[in-house]
């Protein structure tokens, strides 16, 4: 496969400290999400990275594959393209979700960041609240689908910045 969106979901922002819940990737036809406790270990990861020619992440570089070779030990074999650091050169700077904003992409899940998406793990794994578990894998698809209108997103003013 070309190219695999990915973004991961955790208890925390240590990867020392917190474990990792939710791996959810997206080749641009199908969501492959790996759950902890479910189907989220090393084989199952390294099997899903290993057809990637190209993980796209968005601050992957710091948090999300460093997060993964901390706990599983893998490592990415494709190249790896950031696209924080690429909306850094056109203006678009923050969390996701905040860029998401600003270009136009909307979401259903009603999650708003990071510290609900803990929350959310933290319930489903304390009460067995599958609603929570549910929404959270909601919030992980939204986060690796608007990727790809993120990426186009940056391409085009990328584009835009080269031919002005």
């Amino acid at each position: 496969m070309e190219k695999l969106y990915l973004d991961i979901e955790t208890t925390g922002l240590s990867r020392k400290r917190h474990e990792v819940t939710v791996v959810g990737a997206y080749d641009g036809n199908k969501v492959y999400q790996l759950i902890k406790g479910e189907n989220l270990c090393e084989k199952n990861l390294c099997e899903l990275l290993e057809d990637a020619d190209k993980i796209v992440t968005y601050n992957g570089k710091r948090f999300d594959i460093p997060f993964l070779k901390h706990n599983y030990n893998i490592e990415i074999n494709g190249s790896h393209k950031d696209l924080m650091y690429l909306g850094w050169k056109v203006g678009l700077k923050g969390g996701l979700k905040k860029i998401e904003k600003e270009i136009g992409i909307g979401r259903e899940s009603g999650v708003c960041g990071g510290s609900e998406a803990v929350r959310l793990w933290k319930k489903y794994k304390k009460e067995g609240c599958k609603e929570s578990l549910r929404k959270l894998l909601v919030y992980n698809r939204e986060d690796i689908v608007n990727l790809v209108q993120v990426e186009k997103a940056i391409e085009n003013r990328l584009e835009k910045n080269n031919d002005g």
